[in-house]
């Protein structure tokens, strides 16, 4: 949707412009976004497949909801709206987990937050636009899929998964929020 409003934003996370989201990713303006990690009630993580319109990682598995905040927006208020238009879920209990900063890409830079919270996925009414399926994976199966390689990941959602393990990202932790965790790996 390059017709989106987007606020641009320093270091700092405070706005100091707007522009429309084709123009921001052209020249490469700092911006906000959310991801949310929904997990199921066998501690299973729900992960959508973009959708192969998608401009950015078409077909790849990616977070639950990956949603840019639009000009105006809060966080909170991005993620909700991200549930709603793309898995069809009108209220979710979610929480924060961090705030961080990361390069997405070329062009492509965020300060965003990820949110975690639970979800029964016979709930989901995924927008077939946005999103091509879902699939709920536990972590260990989602680490297996990303060290073989065969199947095709937002590069976003490899960083997320390795820094929800305690390993090695490319996210710059700019903000740790309350540590509860729902997912965790199988024994």
């Amino acid at each position: 949707m390059s017709n989106e409003l987007l606020d641009i934003v320093d270091d700092d996370d405070l706005v100091t412009g707007q522009e429309m989201r084709a123009v921001v990713h052209q020249r490469g303006l700092q911006h906000r976004g959310v991801h949310i990690f929904l997990v199921t009630p066998e501690g299973k993580l729900l992960v959508q497949q973009r959708g192969r319109q998608r401009g950015t990682s078409p077909l790849a598995l990616d977070c639950s909801v990956s949603e840019h905040v639009k000009a105006g927006e809060g966080y909170p208020e991005a993620a909700a709206r991200g549930l709603a238009e793309e898995l069809g879920i009108q209220r979710a209990n979610l929480h924060a987990l961090i705030k961080f900063k990361m390069d997405y890409g070329p062009n492509d830079r965020e300060i965003c937050q990820l949110y975690e919270g639970n979800v029964d996925p016979a709930l989901v009414s995924f927008d077939p636009l946005e999103v091509e399926g879902i699939a709920c994976y536990s972590l260990d199966d989602l680490e297996m899929l990303i060290r073989n390689g065969k199947v095709a990941f937002s590069g976003w959602f490899v960083q997320l998964i390795h820094w929800y393990l305690g390993r090695s990202s490319a996210l710059q932790v700019l903000k740790n929020f309350t540590r509860k965790r729902l997912l965790l790996p199988s024994e």
